[in-house]
């Protein structure tokens, strides 16, 4: 055990040396610009962290630790580019919910909540579940994730039940309203999905956003 600990104490700093390469520093200050501040930020690109992940995952020789437990290492530093890589390592049907909550009320930026749900919330287990929970929470990364997660399951066609139905446009409704402008644009493009799912539901749409003297069809 303390040797696979290690291990991932060893990979997690190699991958942080790593970043220095990678380092982009306008792309960093542009972050910085928009209010971004972590308390580590190398400004790497998506993409380049996206080849950094799959060299990782295909590194034949990387047999402990674990992606769990690199993931799990990764998500607790500070730091912009170890949270994403986190998200993108984690494998989703390994994730307890538990888990899923603690690493919810630390997500630090709108940035890590986008990467959050679509590489890794949309594809666990318990998705749906997950994401009805966190569109009715009051707090705002916890809806902008329920609802990016949700627009994902719409877009895959996944169909809601009638309970389902009921609960996501009410939800929709009153984050269209709300205060949050990241939540207001997550909230009308999942009920943009949600209406492509068919005629029944494009209607449904219609009707509910109509209700609130919003056009968005």
């Amino acid at each position: 055990m303390r040797s696979e600990m290690a291990d991932v104490s060893q990979k997690v700093k190699e991958i942080k040396q790593s970043f220095h390469q990678l380092m982009d520093g306008a792309v960093a200050q542009s972050m910085r610009d928009k209010g971004l501040n972590y308390h580590l930020n190398w400004g790497v690109t998506l993409p380049r962290l996206r080849e950094m992940a799959d060299d990782i995952k295909s590194d034949s020789t990387l047999l402990t630790p674990s992606f769990y437990d690199l993931a799990i290492a990764l998500w607790k530093e500070n730091v912009r580019e170890c949270k994403i890589l986190a998200t993108m390592l984690m494998p989703p049907e390994q994730i307890l919910p538990e888990v899923c909550d603690i690493w919810m009320e630390q997500i630090p930026s709108q940035e890590i909540a986008e990467q959050v749900s679509f590489n890794l919330w949309q594809y666990l287990p318990y998705a749906p579940e997950k994401a009805f929970q966190w569109i009715a929470s009051d707090k705002e990364y916890d809806q902008l994730c329920g609802f990016h997660v949700l627009s994902r399951l719409f877009m895959n066609g996944q169909e809601p039940n009638e309970r389902g139905i009921n609960e996501f446009i009410d939800q929709a409704l009153v984050a269209l309203q709300g205060s949050f402008v990241s939540v207001r644009k997550a909230a009308m493009q999942s009920m943009i999905r949600f209406s492509e799912l068919g005629l029944v539901y494009e209607r449904l749409a219609k009707s509910a956003t109509k209700s609130v003297n919003l056009e968005i069809f």
